[in-house]
């Protein structure tokens, strides 16, 4: 059976720990957050059922890397939270996405491309965030089928 046990004394800042201490390294990082969103969309030029309005419970992973601040943080993932929110998925979550994504056949690889590319310009936007970059978008279609976007595939550096 495992001890449990409760600590003696939290932790204290500028008693225990100083704040040059919080700061554990100067390494990039990759912090990632997923989130899912609802929306209907039919695809162009296509044979098979998609070519019929539908609606998928999509799942996007984003991954950015960037280097930590004073306090160990890279980015807050609150902060990812709200650019989601914010910037990106009023364009989707209930939506149809054929009439609010840029004009575009509405496939998981577009769709993709274009997360990847609102995220970006939401941390340029926001200089605070340590050379923080967007390292890929996951976004699943369905729960066994994803399209993927890249850093290296996506800027030409």
């Amino acid at each position: 059976m495992p001890n449990f046990r409760i600590v003696d004394k939290l932790q204290k800042m500028d008693e225990d720990i100083q704040r040059s201490q919080l700061k554990y390294h100067s390494k990039r990082v990759l912090v990632s957050k997923e989130f899912t969103f609802d929306a209907a969309h039919h695809l162009h030029n296509y044979e098979g059922k998609c070519k019929n309005l539908h609606g998928h419970t999509y799942r996007a992973v984003l991954g950015l890397s960037g280097f930590t601040d004073e306090r160990g943080l890279m980015i807050d993932f609150g902060d990812i939270k709200d650019i989601w929110k914010q910037k990106i998925e009023i364009y989707l979550d209930h939506h149809y996405l054929n009439e609010t994504l840029p004009p575009m056949n509405t496939t998981a690889e577009n769709i993709v491309v274009w997360i990847y590319e609102k995220l970006k310009e939401a941390l340029l936007d926001e200089q605070r965030y340590h050379g923080a970059r967007v390292e890929f978008i996951r976004l699943y279609e369905t729960p066994t089928s994803y399209a993927e976007a890249r850093r290296e595939w996506m800027e030409f550096e």
